[in-house]
């Protein structure tokens, strides 16, 4: 990526100057952790007594009428009870699953989204759908759509992060522009003394020389644009030069974890084998919002078998390995935001492509199961310890305030202070938008409703 992944941004005197929200807004900037790969509802943050009790038997036909996935039948699949114990946690008594400790414990914090369903079956589509908007791939992205419409408090540093384990089944275009000026693409960071790849100044070149150089390169490029206006990928290769001078003083210093108390360090989970990795991710999100990135995306889990989609196989194999990986740096982020007076400007947001069946597939798995999931969302003067929606009793159906993913992006543009039937962008010949003709962010009103 390097210069290129550093194209995705600009100066603040340019397309990315901040911008006037459309709406006051609750949050300044969002942490998006995503579970990649699918995460089971019924086994993490939705209990179903049901399926213990009538484990190992079929649902009625009727009952499972217009649900179908690629591998299993449900109308033959034996119903699978989840192998975790649920406990009521927090002044509401949320129930969360032995799977997720550390996040129960901060569950007065977050409001719990049972309801959250969807039509796309397989990884990639469902995670354009919930990023983008769309189930196909070229369309802008949330993170995106965030840094177009509000633009970037930090000259120094991107507007738009992004962090992962490695390749992911929906490819770098779930944090693209697609048909955006391609200064609002999502920037690639990696732990590590260089964050951004080919970075740092050569070897033997001196700053008077890479300042005459850049502005050199600077003047040529202006002078090739004059001829190609609206050469969108000319204007940010243009603006990336500029940042990425200036990011090779700033980018390092906002990585660097070493001044880091060892308390905080130990919060979230670096220093211990499953949780060192992510919780360096969440350590560092909470730097770039700290200072002035206004969208940074977590990604946990690749599509090379390191995931939540291991529950195919071995349902209890897959979520004992990933949970630990995240539970406790993503409940270190929670309390250290908070302990700092971050977590209400920042919007912190959990969620997967989809949940998995409440049937078995094989003798081991679950399924991917679009119909019904799970999702929270804290800070940004949320009121937690409370429960949006309900499934019925096998988890199989949303029954009370079923919420979209185009509701889900319309209520976190709304918390961030833009109105996703007013952030459009001409192409194609009408006005596109994050959530196309979709999208209601009346939920809004649940999330910041006294308990």
């Amino acid at each position: 990526m390097g210069f290129g992944a550093v194209a995705a941004q600009s100066l603040l005197a340019g397309p990315l100057s901040p911008k006037a929200p459309h709406a006051p807004a609750r949050a300044k900037a969002v942490i998006h952790l995503f579970m990649h790969g699918g995460v089971s509802h019924v086994d993490t943050f939705d209990p179903k007594p049901e399926l213990k009790r009538i484990s190992g038997q079929t649902l009625p036909a009727s009952f499972v009428q217009g649900l179908k996935t690629s591998r299993i039948d449900f109308t033959k699949a034996i119903v699978r009870g989840s192998p975790w114990d649920f406990q009521r946690y927090g002044r509401g008594g949320t129930e969360i699953s032995s799977l997720f400790p550390n996040i129960a414990k901060q569950a007065d914090d977050f409001v719990l989204i049972r309801s959250c369903h969807g039509d796309a079956f397989d990884h990639a589509p469902a995670m354009y759908l919930h990023s983008t908007g769309s189930q196909f791939p070229g369309k802008p992205s949330l993170g995106s759509w965030t840094a177009y419409g509000l633009g970037s408090e930090n000259e120094n540093l991107p507007a738009f992060v992004v962090m992962s384990d490695g390749a992911m089944k929906c490819g770098p275009q779930g944090y693209g522009a697609g048909y955006l000026p391609a200064v609002y693409q999502g920037t690639i960071f990696r732990p590590g003394p260089v964050p951004v790849l080919n970075l740092a100044v050569p070897a033997g070149t001196s700053a008077q020389t890479q300042r005459a150089t850049l502005d050199f390169i600077g003047a040529q490029n202006k002078e090739h644009a004059i001829a190609r206006a609206g050469d969108d990928e000319l204007e940010a290769r243009l603006a990336s030069y500029e940042l990425a001078y200036r990011m090779q003083s700033t980018a390092p210093e906002a990585v660097d974890l070493s001044g880091e108390s060892e308390a905080t360090r130990k919060l979230y989970g670096i220093g211990e084998p499953r949780s060192d990795d992510f919780g360096r991710k969440c350590l560092l999100a909470r730097r770039l919002v700290e200072r002035g990135v206004r969208f940074v995306q977590l990604y946990s889990g690749t599509h090379l078998g390191d995931d939540w989609d291991g529950a195919h196989n071995d349902l209890a194999g897959s979520h004992n390995k990933m949970a630990p990986k995240s539970d406790q740096p993503i409940a270190g982020l929670l309390q250290d935001l908070k302990g700092r007076g971050l977590l209400d400007s920042t919007l912190v947001v959990w969620s997967s492509e989809f949940g998995r069946t409440p049937l078995a597939e094989g003798a081991n798995g679950r399924d991917h199961h679009p119909y019904a999931f799970s999702m929270w969302m804290a800070g940004a003067g949320i009121q937690g310890g409370r429960v949006y929606g309900s499934t019925d009793e096998f988890g199989l159906r949303p029954v009370e305030n079923p919420i979209t993913a185009h509701d889900i992006n319309a209520t976190i543009l709304r918390m961030i202070g833009m109105d996703h039937r007013k952030l459009t962008y001409f192409y194609q010949g009408r006005d596109q938008r994050l959530t196309d003709v979709h999208g209601e962010h009346e939920f809004t009103q649940f999330l910041l409703r006294n308990a």
